[in-house]
């Protein structure tokens, strides 16, 4: 494994680590179903819309796009 992919790895995990403990402990305190499915729905959304950035970075440094600042 590329030393380069095991940064994009580990932030990925951090981030949803982040947003299961944070949203975990909110739903935990909140009595409402309607706020605690709201507060579900948002990680949820996030976590797919991290690791799809993930898996796309991950395949940039695959393809040789380690720079892509360079295209702008």
């Amino acid at each position: 494994m590329n030393k380069q992919i095991i940064a994009p790895i580990v932030v990925t995990i951090i981030l949803l680590a982040y947003f299961l403990f944070y949203f975990g402990i909110l739903v935990a305190f909140i009595d409402s179903f309607l706020l605690k499915l709201l507060f579900v729905c948002i990680p949820v959304a996030l976590a797919i819309v991290i690791v799809c950035v993930c898996m796309q970075r991950i395949n940039e440094i695959r393809s040789g796009e380690e720079d892509d600042l360079s295209k702008y």
